[in-house]
């Protein structure tokens, strides 16, 4: 895939992520077919479909709570590329040898979801999380990752150390 479409399609993600309520923190993924170059599925963090409210409707229970980055995914948000591998499990849309787009790095469980669907690439804004995520265990199960530069989680100035990759 030519660079230029990379850049295209990371743009598109930040403009998902538009679309996201979170108040902490709001990402954006899309899932594309890498030989035609075409859009399967997008997706953004957020509230449950339909509209519903989020954890802390306009606080985020992490945040509130004091949950650490990396850790209790069960609390918070839907997150973008969760949305996106069910949005395309509802709507029938296959997800294997496919490439997901995203503005942060997966985060464990969605690392999983990634590799379960079959998804062989995650292009990924580097840096852009901060805590455990997924990354080693993409790597280690055949998903090939590829970090481009791109917008940064305002909170990265907290951070004094590199973020790491998780064990699975």
């Amino acid at each position: 895939m030519k660079e230029k479409h990379v850049k295209i399609r990371i743009e598109q993600c930040l403009a998902l992520a538009k679309a996201s309520n979170c108040p902490r923190r709001k990402f954006g993924a899309l899932l594309l077919d890498p030989d035609r170059n075409v859009v399967l599925m997008d997706g953004y963090n957020g509230g449950p479909r339909g509209g519903g409210e989020l954890c802390g409707g306009d606080v985020c229970y992490r945040d509130t709570m004091g949950v650490q980055s990396g850790t209790r995914m069960e609390i918070g948000c839907h997150h973008a590329e969760m949305n996106v591998v069910c949005n395309c499990a509802a709507s029938g849309v296959p997800t294997k040898g496919a490439w997901l787009f995203v503005t942060g790095e997966p985060c464990m469980m969605c690392s999983k979801l990634i590799h379960h669907a079959g998804i062989r690439r995650v292009v990924v804004v580097g840096g852009g999380y901060i805590g455990e995520n997924g990354l080693g265990y993409l790597k280690r199960h055949g998903v090939e990752v590829m970090a481009v530069s791109g917008p940064q989680d305002p909170r990265i100035q907290e951070v004094q150390e590199p973020v790491k990759d998780s064990p699975d």
